[in-house]
């Protein structure tokens, strides 16, 4: 089978690798359609082919609005030149639409599967929740990484239940092998205290207010907030004590391994958002096997539910201190944790288990598509 993962802005190149790698090693041909990252390398693609077919020719520097604004001058011709390339696979894998509300024009004729990574938009506009749907009516299965998932779409955008699958997002093993692997920054490097990490881009909705909040009258520990900011940062330096370290910047893979490893326990203090589905960022903390303190959000429960997560209720400092507080103090609760972390990296939430039900999903959309299509009568 001859699969092509399109994800033409490499919003996820993480996920677009370790996806692509899983579907390979069950035996599929294929291959990620994308474009450059404009932050750092990424993972070289040894059982796959990657090929760069958008916006190849874009000015400005990542984030811009120069970029921006030559992506969206790029994305019509881009997009059709890619609908003629999808012509030789058998399934097209979307994991984002970088235009939805001009992508359902532009789809290729071709069996079609789209990854909801966001269950509704991050920042809604007027008409773009009834894009959405419209896009999301237009492919033939969506895939969501909770049940949770599955009852938004399902229930706050009316997609036929039939249509949207539950798929676990995959933790990230390739993140704990690969060399060379980089050392923790100077300023952590020399620390002996126990760390608790925030990691990931820095956004609003992400709660970084409430966990500094909690973090007064934590003693004897350290936060630490990793992550490329998508938001001001002077009003959460402003909030914060001695006892918390940022480290505001893009954070390449070779590096990302040192905080993992580092770090006693990983914090998902996400505000309440009906948007969220599941987490990167918990997928790491998976892979390596850590202690997760989360809200009670999305498909967070569900980890929770087999072990690997302990949930406190969203926007509130009170009750996160005095988890992270009592987890710091109690190390056989934390080796608990991380033994379902562990047990979560390489079953359910293996990406072994996700290339086998993406699979087995491609194979009945190519059968259905091949029993509806008319067959020509011989001369």
């Amino acid at each position: 089978m001859k699969v092509q993962v399109v994800d033409p802005s490499a919003f996820t190149p993480a996920y677009d690798h370790a996806l692509c790698a899983a579907l390979a090693a069950q035996g599929a041909e294929t291959e990620l359609v994308t474009s450059a990252y404009a932050y750092g390398a990424v993972p070289a693609p040894e059982t796959y082919t990657r090929r760069e077919l958008f916006y190849r020719h874009v000015p400005g520097r990542a984030g811009s609005r120069l970029r921006q604004g030559g992506k969206l001058l790029g994305h019509v011709p881009d997009m059709v030149r890619y609908r003629r390339h999808a012509a030789s696979a058998d399934v097209v894998h979307f994991q984002w639409f970088d235009v939805p509300w001009l992508d359902r024009a532009l789809l290729p004729r071709r069996p079609l599967v789209l990854t909801a990574h966001d269950l509704l938009p991050r920042e809604p506009r007027a008409g773009q929740v009834r894009a959405q749907r419209r896009l999301l009516n237009a492919v033939d299965a969506v895939i969501v990484h909770s049940e949770y998932g599955r009852s938004q779409l399902v229930t706050r955008i009316g997609i036929p239940d039939a249509k949207v699958h539950v798929i676990r997002h995959g933790a990230f093993a390739h993140l704990t092998r690969q060399p060379p692997e980089r050392p923790l920054p100077d300023e952590l490097r020399a620390t002996q205290r126990p760390a608790v990490l925030f990691f990931g881009l820095l956004r609003p909705y992400k709660g970084i207010e409430v966990l500094l909040d909690a973090w007064r009258g934590i003693d004897g520990a350290e936060l630490w907030i990793v992550g490329r900011p998508r938001m001001p940062l002077e009003p959460l330096r402003a909030r914060a004590g001695a006892s918390v370290r940022f480290i505001p910047r893009y954070v390449s893979d070779a590096e990302i391994p040192a905080f993992f490893r580092r770090a006693e326990i990983v914090a998902l203090p996400y505000v309440h958002t009906e948007r969220f589905d599941q987490s990167g960022v918990l997928a790491t903390a998976l892979a390596f096997g850590k202690p997760v303190v989360a809200t009670d959000i999305g498909g967070f429960r569900e980890v929770a539910d087999i072990g690997a997560a302990v949930l406190v209720p969203p926007g509130d400092p009170l009750a996160l201190r005095t988890t992270l507080d009592r987890l710091l103090a109690d190390q056989a609760a934390r080796e608990r944790l991380a033994g379902a972390a562990r047990t979560a990296a390489s079953g359910p939430y293996s990406w072994q288990t996700a290339a086998r039900r993406t699979i087995s999903l491609y194979e009945r959309l190519v059968r259905r598509t091949a029993s509806s299509t008319p067959q020509s009568t011989p001369p």
